[in-house]
């Protein structure tokens, strides 16, 4: 009778240790959190320039066009400015009285009408002269008499009847093509308060 060999036991697996392995899946979920949190903040936060510095963000600034054709509107030129002295030079009574009046309908500041001084010729033309410093406001009464008028620096002396300019520092000399007639460089009513001023040259 033959004798049965016992069996060998087979060797068993060592069990891991199950608080290395809590401390493995600890580690592992802290890196993943980490990695989570710093994803969710760079989606939420600042655009970052390339080569910026971090919390840099876009500069979203548009720069200025340097071939900007947008036209400006200047200022209105102030006819407040100045004083105006209309004398009658064409020898058509009370053209120079009606002349003073539209101006200052437009919102100049005339004083009242004169004559020229005795012995001054008639012009047949009406002439505007200013003193240094009001070759502007003399180009916008230019502009309202029509642009059509001779112009120039002021006589000397002064052709007034009073000999004096008083506080004006334009002339206007009336002549006769715009006795009695209305002001050609301005449309619409004179009292209207809505008249336009065509424009002229300065004057010069």
């Amino acid at each position: 009778m033959s004798q049965q060999r016992p069996r060998g036991s087979r060797p068993s697996m060592p069990m891991p240790n199950t608080g290395t392995m809590g401390a493995v899946v600890a580690v592992v979920a802290l890196v993943l959190g980490f990695l989570i949190l710093r994803d969710v903040r760079n989606d939420g936060g600042s655009t970052v320039t390339p080569g910026g510095g971090a919390g840099q963000t876009t500069d979203t600034t548009v720069p200025a066009d340097p071939n900007n054709t947008t036209a400006t509107t200047p200022a209105p030129f102030n006819r407040g400015s100045f004083k105006i002295q209309v004398a009658n030079s064409s020898g058509i009574a009370g053209s120079a009285g009606k002349l003073t009046t539209d101006l200052q309908a437009v919102n100049f500041v005339v004083q009242p009408a004169l004559n020229v001084a005795p012995g001054t010729p008639k012009r047949a033309k009406t002439g505007v002269f200013y003193l240094a410093g009001c070759e502007q406001g003399a180009a916008d009464v230019v502009a309202v008499l029509g642009g059509n008028v001779d112009t120039g620096a002021m006589p000397s002396p002064v052709p007034l009847e009073t000999g004096s300019l008083g506080e004006a520092c334009v002339l206007i000399l009336l002549g006769q093509d715009l006795s009695n007639k209305p002001l050609p460089g301005v449309t619409g009513t004179p009292n209207g308060g809505a008249a336009t001023t065509t424009t002229a040259p300065p004057a010069g």
